[in-house]
């Protein structure tokens, strides 16, 4: 999608006059609102962001973090939202009506050009998740703009070099997520409610976990035939795999979604291969191929045909992950482990 740069101008002025709420030098906030909320200031990423108001027109990027404002009925503070159509089911989901009420204005890649058309106040993606360098879309570029950010805190850079991420535990991520959102559209009362809902959630899911001393080994397979990507420590599955029961075979990796080599897959010889489904090859091609790749013949899960496909959705951040958490811990509760 191309904005002709006349309305590109207009949009980018509308902005600076109106303001988007966003404004990370607090001694420019214009007083306190009617009730006493604004300003409010929360920590995205370690930068700390002072809103004046609660964002109009957000723009987001990927399934998990629609999901995110649309569990917390957001779904009128927005503009719309970029996401692949086959980024997770969106069918069968508690805000469905959400997904039909909202824009969905690309499914592609989010550009500059889509955020200034759709004159977005705010955008929320993440690092990876629409954020990059290369396409030149960072929270400093559409500051320019004059269009905010909110960054996914599943993807907060953890290094000075920028290459891995993930501050915080999977989890918590999602939790301070809605939180900061809480706080940043006045409705703390819908985001402590969900906290609670899922905290609970994820708490009975790990009661009912297989016992520490049969917890199966679990390695996550998103995609890749040369190399894996697959979860660290600072990604969804890990705290999917670890609260379900299972011993997540890369808990080592500080990053969040990375690649690794076959000959370590090998070496720690998970009884458990999640997959994560999602466009082409989907699922069942990815399980297909992993039972018919030769490295991973003598692999526990393969051959014990233990091979668990899991949506997209409910992997990467969002509030999909703790439901997620019961599903898998009954799938686990039926593995019998190697050791």
């Amino acid at each position: 999608m191309r904005i002709h740069r006349p309305a590109a101008l207009l949009a980018v002025l509308a902005l600076a006059l109106t303001g988007c709420g966003a404004e990370v030098a607090p001694d420019r906030a214009a007083g306190r609102s009617a009730d006493g909320h604004y300003p409010v200031t929360v920590e995205n990423c370690g930068v700390p962001t002072t809103y004046r108001q609660a964002p109009r027109r957000v723009v987001t990027n990927d399934v998990g973090i629609a999901d995110i404002m649309f569990a917390l009925g957001l779904q009128d503070h927005m503009a719309g939202y970029v996401m692949p159509a086959y980024r997770g089911r969106i069918d069968a989901v508690a805000w469905k009506d959400a997904y039909d009420q909202v824009p969905w204005l690309s499914k592609k890649a989010i550009t500059k050009e889509i955020a200034l058309d759709a004159r977005a106040d705010l955008v929320f993606a993440g690092w990876n998740y629409g954020f990059g360098e290369d396409t030149n879309l960072t929270p400093a570029s559409l500051k320019k703009l004059g269009i905010g950010s909110y960054v996914l805190t599943e993807s907060c850079r953890n290094g000075a070099s920028g290459g891995s991420r993930g501050v915080l535990p999977p989890l918590e991520a999602l939790y301070a997520d809605l939180e900061n959102l809480g706080k940043i559209f006045h409705v703390e009362d819908r985001a402590a409610a969900l906290v609670k809902k899922y905290r609970q959630q994820v708490a009975e899911a790990a009661a009912k976990a297989p016992a520490p001393a049969r917890r199966p080994s679990v390695f996550l397979y998103d995609d890749g035939r040369d190399k894996p990507l697959t979860a660290g420590r600072y990604a969804g599955p890990h705290d999917i795999i670890t609260k379900a029961g299972g011993d997540h075979v890369m808990k080592d990796l500080k990053d969040s979604w990375t690649t690794v080599g076959w000959e370590t897959v090998v070496a720690r010889d998970p009884d458990v291969i999640v997959v994560n489904d999602y466009g082409t090859p989907t699922g069942a091609q990815k399980k297909a191929f992993l039972k018919s790749y030769p490295p991973l013949a003598n692999v526990s899960a393969v051959k014990n045909d233990r091979i668990y496909v899991m949506d997209y959705a409910d992997l990467v951040e969002s509030p999909r992950n703790p439901a997620a958490v019961g599903a898998l811990a009954r799938y686990l509760r039926g593995v019998r482990t190697t050791g």
